[in-house]
């Protein structure tokens, strides 16, 4: 059985804390548990530094898994851990950074938008394919006998990793009027926002769940809405009421939820689709539900134009998400409005024969890097 390459996610900060203690045990948060136990001794975990998106060296796992929280980290524990031996270190400023190799790395291949290659990045470990593996090697390895000098940002080295306490969130509520953000004539929105609306956004995803063979929900007060001349009432497989398995508050935060497919009485994916709102609408809705049902089983999806993808990931990250048990970033993920459109137009008839699962696919994770 051959060597696997794994992601190591590392701040600044952490790296030189991991040197400062011996550089030779690497730790992952506890959630990270089940995927860690698949590292194996001779595995290369591959070192990526979070602030400034490099590569930075590679160690080589000498030990199985185990759990230890003796402290090594300041911020935060790390206690899933590996013994390692460090074999390739390079400095901030010699550090690869990963765009220079994206033409040989599959993360940046048939992109659903231009920054979908950092969901691979998001969390770690996370497995490399063997080739993209042994292709940063590669060039860890080039770079330390022909290092070349990069500037970078002192304050993003050592920023601090971003953590997740727990914490007990009250529920917050949004107005149903409050569907958009009110913006003057002028203020249009940039990218594929000004070419696709709330509106046709909305319709996609009706569509989309109805060829699906799903039935399909749309916000209670988006009922008379239209695309392109046409009613969303006149949609097939519009539900017109919910199953009843919530309690009245739940209900009323779930019939406004922008779009819902279900199957049966389960509700198997939820988007909010958010346009020119100022991103909190539909989050707040979303930790709503989190909040009265933190056990619910569904699929939670954000939706809107690419260029709006960091203010997303921003809001969806602040602490009054973040503290959620479970935290929304977790259990929220992101879908950009070109991956959406590139994708139904890919699959064309052959949608019928589709799962819903896949939607997940072109979706990205919201968690903040992990170092």
């Amino acid at each position: 059985m051959g060597r696997n390459y794994w992601l190591d996610l590392f701040t600044g900060k952490t790296w030189e804390e991991f040197k400062k203690h011996g550089a030779n045990i690497s730790g992952f948060r506890e959630r990270r548990r089940k995927l860690a136990k698949e590292i194996r001794p001779g595995d290369y975990l591959i070192i990526y530094l979070t602030g400034l998106s490099r590569f930075m060296g590679v160690l080589e796992v000498v030990s199985e898994c185990y759990l230890d929280k003796t402290p090594i980290w300041q911020d935060t524990e790390f206690p899933v851990r590996f013994r390692v031996k460090l074999l390739h270190e390079l400095t901030p400023k010699t550090a690869i950074p990963v765009q220079q190799l994206q033409d040989k790395l599959s993360m940046f291949e048939n992109l659903t938008s231009s920054n979908a290659w950092t969901g691979f990045f998001r969390g770690s470990p996370a497995k490399f394919k063997p080739r993209d593996g042994e292709v940063i090697v590669q060039a860890i390895e080039e770079a330390l006998v022909n290092p070349i000098p990069r500037d970078y940002d002192e304050r993003k080295y050592w920023r601090r990793p971003r953590t997740f306490e727990s914490a007990k969130v009250g529920a917050v509520t949004v107005p149903e009027e409050d569907r958009e953000e009110i913006r003057p004539p002028d203020a249009e929105p940039k990218g594929d926002a000004s070419k696709s609306g709330h509106e046709e956004i909305q319709w996609l995803l009706l569509r989309l769940g109805s060829d699906l063979g799903l039935d399909i929900w749309v916000a209670r007060n988006d009922r008379n809405r239209t695309f392109n001349g046409v009613s969303f009432a006149s949609l097939k497989r519009l539900r017109p009421e919910l199953p009843r398995q919530f309690d009245d508050a739940t209900t009323r935060t779930i019939e406004l939820i922008d779009v819902l497919w279900l199957q049966g009485d389960a509700i198997v994916a939820a988007f909010e689709v958010e346009h020119t709102s100022a991103i909190y609408s539909g989050l707040l809705r979303m930790g709503d539900l989190i909040s009265m049902q933190p056990n619910i089983k569904i699929n939670l999806y954000l939706v809107a134009p690419d260029d709006r993808r960091e203010k997303v990931f921003a809001e969806i990250n602040r602490p009054t998400f973040a503290k959620l048990k479970p935290p929304l970033p977790r259990v929220c993920k992101f879908i950009p409005y070109s991956g959406l459109k590139k994708e139904i137009e890919k699959i064309g008839p052959r949608v019928k024969y589709m799962k819903p699962e896949f939607i997940d696919e072109i979706a990205e994770s919201c968690e903040p890097d992990e170092a």
